[in-house]
């Protein structure tokens, strides 16, 4: 029951997420990426399966569903794209889950902090509305012409800051402002 019940929260979600059709010019992100002021959002690499375990614990990496061999590959990969595009080192916070952890860790960009509001709320929905409030009040203090920032985080939380859901190991970028929190660049696949 518990596997039909998460599909078909996750057909609901996807089918009420609007797809940004935002053109994103290459170079203009580089630009972007090395000029300060903006928040990468990047789902976590490849883990597979959906959703974790019955038995799932933050700080517990036996108990989730973790990235594989693929997906370590993956994030180092995201990485070497940043570095190979300017971005040397960036202010990095990931979810607690070990998947989001590993990810931003692998990224070799700098040191990771644990930001619980970038938790995933797929299957604890009643976390859905707190988590997106205090991740919205987080990105509101950001100062708009500082260093890069890089959220790891989950497909749902991506979908509920930025309207859009991406695949794992892709991202998002935001653009900060001072009247408002942020404007949506585009979707970025890191060169594929």
């Amino acid at each position: 029951m518990h596997v039909w019940t998460s599909l078909i929260l996750s057909l609901t979600l996807l089918s009420a997420i609007p797809t940004i059709a935002v053109a994103v010019d290459q170079s203009d992100v580089i630009d972007r990426l090395n000029a300060g002021g903006h928040i990468l959002m990047i789902r976590h690499a490849l883990a597979p399966g959906n959703g974790d375990p019955p038995n799932f614990k933050i700080g517990d990496c036996a108990t989730q569903r973790n990235l594989d061999d693929t997906g370590r590959d993956q994030a180092r990969g995201i990485g070497v794209w940043l570095r190979k595009n300017g971005v040397t080192s960036a202010r990095i916070y990931s979810s607690q889950w070990c998947r989001c952890l590993e990810t931003a860790r692998l990224l070799n960009l700098g040191p990771v902090q644990e930001l619980a509001a970038l938790n995933s709320f797929y299957e604890r929905t009643q976390d859905r509305g707190p988590n997106l409030k205090a991740l919205n009040d987080f990105i509101s203090q950001q100062p708009v012409k500082g260093e890069l920032i890089i959220l790891v985080t989950h497909f749902v939380t991506i979908a509920g800051i930025a309207g859009t859901g991406v695949s794992s190991g892709e991202g998002v970028l935001l653009t900060l402002h001072n009247e408002a929190p942020y404007t949506i660049v585009g979707r970025l696949d890191f060169g594929k």
